[in-house]
């Protein structure tokens, strides 16, 4: 559905060494930095963007935005919550665990990122 997701920032040096290490847990490379200076990590799915605001302003939070992360298990999840934490992110809402009721449950972990963007990783369970 989306092409691409950029997230600002006001420190890309910060935000790239966070976004490194929660993005190789995940099993994606390290980002690169663009010509124009924005750090990219490109997939055959999309693309995520960290960027400074184009208009010169400071980047702020999204109020109720939140970028969410496809993983394929738990554990995943709980290392990505965890590594997150040790580079700067911060926790918030519930520790990572099962959401929602059957037929539909989903394994979720939420982090603010150094600069307040609220992401997540999510693992769809299987029905059984």
């Amino acid at each position: 559905m989306f092409s691409h997701v950029m997230i600002g920032t006001n420190d890309l040096t910060r935000s790239k060494a966070f976004y490194d290490e929660i993005m190789l847990v995940l099993g994606y490379n390290k980002g690169v930095i663009d010509p124009k200076g924005r750090c990219m990590y490109a997939t055959a799915s999309g693309v995520l963007g960290l960027t400074k605001p184009i208009d010169g302003e400071a980047a702020s939070i999204g109020n109720g935005m939140t970028v969410g992360f496809i993983s394929c298990s738990p554990e995943i999840i709980n290392e990505w919550h965890r590594i997150g934490l040790a580079h700067g992110g911060t926790a918030i809402e519930d520790p990572p665990g099962v959401r929602g009721k059957a037929p539909r449950q989903l394994y979720l972990a939420y982090l603010r990122d150094p600069d307040g963007n609220k992401i997540c990783a999510t693992h769809f369970i299987p029905n059984e």
